[in-house]
């Protein structure tokens, strides 16, 4: 079980980075100490189901997200995937009005480009 533990530590350091989050970030938004951050992304640390849901949470993924090889994404979706993450993040520290605001330009660009 050691490979699927190093597997989702491995991920959840590469998201939490992609994010731009400190592991003391991470545990602050997880509700987590950051040395137990630490040693999951380390895969030294066996968590639960609920701690799982709690980092993803954090994260702003799905839990697949986690288990995805990343080699199996073409480089469309790996891109896709990437603007995702940093769209959340973003979106993640506007205001509800600018989160509006964004998402009526965002439909407009997408109306362009269906032309």
């Amino acid at each position: 079980m050691t490979d699927l533990r190093n597997t989702a530590g491995d991920r959840i350091r590469a998201i939490r980075k992609a994010k731009g989050l400190t592991q003391q970030q991470l545990a602050e938004l997880s509700d987590l100490d950051d040395a137990y951050i630490g040693a999951v992304e380390r895969g030294e640390r066996n968590f639960s189901i609920d701690t799982l849901e709690k980092i993803v949470t954090a994260l702003k993924i799905q839990p697949a997200d986690l288990f995805q090889n990343k080699d199996d994404l073409s480089e469309a979706e790996a891109a896709q995937r990437r603007a995702i993450d940093e769209y959340a993040v973003t979106v993640g520290e506007l205001s509800v009005k600018q989160i509006s605001t964004l998402n009526r330009i965002v439909r407009e660009v997408r109306r362009a480009f269906e032309d």
